[in-house]
């Protein structure tokens, strides 16, 4: 294959595109490929193509690096599409989303994968996605678009109903909970075997196993012995109702189930330490960071650190380019991989990539009380992305009052009354038949 044309569409995001960048340049394979970064914001975006070229001097790598405002000149002919996104960004479209539900009582960690947040990110971001997989299927129509962008269930699920654009989404919640796990029970991670299922962030750990042994007795002493950290209470307490450790973090899965924050239960906050606000306290410091490194990341005399990230995206790319099979866990659609979950959602599953691309494994059934919690988050995500596909509006209600967090803290009246605030709020970052 030729030198890859790899486009990073949000490129602005330069802490994370510096990660990529240097995880794709340090493969020898890949060390010529054609970089272009795309992003609205010329500053950022600007900042970020001086990260780029300090990595190629400091690999000193024949690669091509480049930025540019104009979506189509990126898109024309890319490889790869690499998507980091965040519509309407940390201010207007974060603040939003937990100010205007904590009016009401209803008060979020993360809110950018499920609940009233979750639901309100996607609105905002799969149409974007969408008109954008317009200009690849003009410009790049063999490209794989890697989505890196929240709520991955809903953004992936819509684009399988609104582009013919091949779509793969990747998280990491995948390694650094099996590294965490690890740690926990004092086995290196790269000696472990294990099985992964489910839908993004809400995955489980099938297997997990150290040459043939079973490692969940061990997980299981971490609990006897009082040994669970004081940020992963939730998913301790998860593991010991369910029999299997789930991927993503304690302050995440807090909020897409009903059990852990709840009005007038300040114990159940404390006792499971839970970390309300946490995404606008974490926006906040990143900015703090970011105005203290821009200026070093930007002089020449000082250099960047390089350090493989856990990332699989340029795992795939390498695969796709040499052939060298890998396998990695992926966000594809539902078609007969998972049995009992609905066919057409987007699942998270163990992926074999070579030249022929993404490969998911075939799960079959999971076990079913496993299946049974990730409904209550599928019927948030269908009901999401049916309104923005069929253009019904009462399907964001209707979304809005199935979802677990949000319907043990609301009443119908206020959920309704809500959904119509939020909407209202975000003006022009939904669709005007929205809205």
């Amino acid at each position: 294959m030729h030198a890859p044309k790899i486009t990073f569409i949000g490129a602005g995001s330069t802490v994370f595109a510096k990660h990529l960048m240097g995880d794709i340049l340090s493969f020898e394979e890949l060390r010529d490929a054609e970089i272009v970064l795309y992003d609205i914001d010329e500053q950022r975006l600007g900042e970020s193509l001086a990260v780029g070229n300090k990595i190629k001097r400091q690999l000193d790598v024949p690669a091509s690096i480049s930025a540019t405002t104009d979506r189509s000149r990126a898109l024309d002919g890319a490889d790869f599409c690499i998507n980091m996104i965040q519509v309407a960004g940390y201010k207007p479209g974060t603040v939003v989303d937990f100010e205007t539900p904590k009016a009401y009582g209803l008060r979020q960690t993360i809110a950018d994968t499920l609940g009233i947040g979750g639901i309100m990110r996607a609105l905002r971001t799969v149409p974007v996605l969408a008109d954008m997989s317009k200009d690849m299927e003009r410009l790049c129509p063999d490209t794989l678009h890697i989505n890196y962008a929240n709520p991955m269930a809903m953004n992936c699920w819509g684009l399988s109903r609104l582009s013919k654009i091949r779509t793969v989404g990747l998280c990491h919640s995948v390694p650094h909970t099996a590294k965490e796990l690890a740690d926990d029970i004092g086995v290196p991670v790269d000696e472990i075997d294990y099985l992964v299922a489910g839908i993004n962030h809400m995955a489980f750990y099938l297997k997990f196993e150290h040459k043939g042994e079973d490692l969940y007795p061990r997980i299981r002493q971490v609990m006897e012995e009082g040994r669970v950290p004081d940020w992963n209470r939730v998913r301790y307490d998860m593991f010991k109702r369910l029999g299997y450790f789930v991927t993503e973090s304690s302050e995440h899965f807090s909020e897409y189930v009903p059990w852990y924050i709840k009005s007038g239960r300040e114990d159940l906050i404390e006792r499971f330490n839970i970390p309300l606000d946490e995404y606008p306290r974490r926006c906040e410091n990143q900015i703090a960071d970011w105005q203290r490194l821009s200026k070093d990341m930007q002089d020449p005399d000082k250099t960047v650190e390089i350090e493989r990230s856990v990332e699989y995206g340029s795992h795939i790319i390498r695969a796709m380019v040499t052939g060298q099979p890998a396998v990695i866990y992926g966000n594809v659609t539902n078609d007969q991989i998972i049995s009992n979950l609905p066919q057409g959602c987007c699942v998270e599953v163990p992926c074999l990539v070579d030249r022929n691309g993404i490969q998911p494994t075939r799960i079959g059934a999971l076990p079913p009380h496993l299946a049974a919690l990730m409904q209550t988050n599928i019927n948030v995500q269908a009901l999401t992305v049916e309104a923005i596909v069929t253009g019904n509006r009462d399907h964001i209600f209707h979304a809005a009052m199935l979802d677990p967090h949000t319907a043990a803290e609301l009443d119908l009246d206020q959920i309704w009354a809500l959904t119509g605030d939020l909407l209202k709020a975000h003006g022009d970052w939904i669709p005007e038949n929205l809205r």
